[in-house]
Formats: structure tokens, sequence, C-alpha cells
């Protein structure tokens, strides 16, 4: 018997303003590569109105079989099957990125995991790499909102080392891989997308 495919509401909420930023950064024909693809919600929305971009989904082996099942029920010739991919491997199933997307991910990690994933992506991201990056920070120490205060609690209650990060600790880890942020955009619920640029200054 077959399982219902996964479904996130948060991602239903979200697709439409994280699409809209989207269209004016995948402007160029370009794989994306998405870390933790959840249940492939957004791989499937965003592939569907970016025909130009071919979506390359990603997340641990437990999620891959429910985001399949998106995929296959799109139909989308520009949205590749799911590759199994957690940020703490040593390799990566790829040689080189041009272009990366995230959403609702670093708060679920811990902050060695994030600072982990930093320092994979020193090593793959191509020359003009972009990466974006989407959810909720906490700007100078300080929660934005009394829900991101009360989401944060939720997530250390569940992982202590997990939780909101701080928006200058991500930034000043991005820089150490090369990447400049270029844009930080507001988003609805109290999120953010963190738009990020390799720097063709960067020697590593």
């Amino acid at each position: 018997m077959n399982q219902p495919k996964p479904f996130s509401q948060a991602c239903e909420n979200n697709k439409g303003p994280i699409l809209h930023v989207l269209r004016q950064i995948f402007v160029k024909p370009v794989t994306v590569w998405e870390i933790g693809s959840g249940t492939g919600q957004h791989a499937c929305y965003f592939a569907g109105h970016l025909p130009h971009v071919n979506w390359q989904p990603t997340d641990r082996a437990e999620y891959l079989p429910g985001i399949e099942q998106w995929i296959t029920q799109s139909g989308l010739s520009n949205l590749k099957s799911p590759v199994m991919l957690d940020v703490n491997d040593a390799v990566w199933p790829c040689t080189s990125i041009d272009a990366l997307f995230t959403a609702n991910t670093l708060h679920i990690m811990s902050w060695q995991e994030v600072t982990v994933l930093f320092v994979r992506l020193k090593g793959l991201l191509a020359e003009d790499a972009t990466v974006c990056i989407y959810g909720p920070f906490n700007y100078s120490g300080q929660y934005t909102s009394a829900s991101n205060e009360f989401f944060d609690q939720s997530l250390k209650a569940r992982d202590l080392l997990s939780g909101i990060q701080d928006f200058e600790a991500v930034v000043a880890e991005a820089q150490n891989a090369g990447l400049n942020l270029v844009e930080d955009h507001a988003m609805p619920a109290n999120n953010r997308l963190l738009v990020f640029q390799k720097s063709c200054l960067d020697a590593a």
C-alpha cells in the first residue's frame, strides 16, 4: 500500500514569497543544489516556476522516498531525483556547486554542523556561486519576535544543540568560506532570506 506524500504546511505558506526572491537571483540556467529538501514540496514548486533551472534535491536517506513521490507526480524534466546528502558527510555527491538553496535547516543543525556546512561549501563552490539560506535568525544576539523566541525554546526542548542561529555568526562562517552577503530579505513569519555570492577574490 502506497504511503501518502509527506506534507509541510510551512512549505506551503512560504513557497510563494521565497519564489519571488529566487526569480531575481536565479535568472540564468544553472543547477541549484537544495540542502535538506524535506518533503520535496519546495523542489517541485521552484522547479515548476523556474524552467530554466535544474533543481537537485538532497536530504538524508529517510526523507528520499517522500521527496521521490513529489518528484514522480510532478513530471518535471528539470527536477532531478533526490540524492542522499548529510552535511556531516566527508564526501558530498558532487564535485562543484554553482548555486545552492536551503530552507529551515540551520536552526535544526547544531552550530558545529553549521560550521561543517560552510567548510564543505568552501571546497565545492564554483567561481561566482550563489548561496541562498532561508529561515529565522537572531540579530545582535536578540530574537526578532516573541514567536521566534517561543520557536527557539521548542527546538532546544527537543534537541539542546539546535536552535535559531545568530545572523552575525552565520555571515562570519560564510565569509570564511569565501562568500559575501549581498542581500538580506525580510520574509513573512519573521524569517529572512540571505543571499551570498562567492567572492571573485577568494584564493581558496
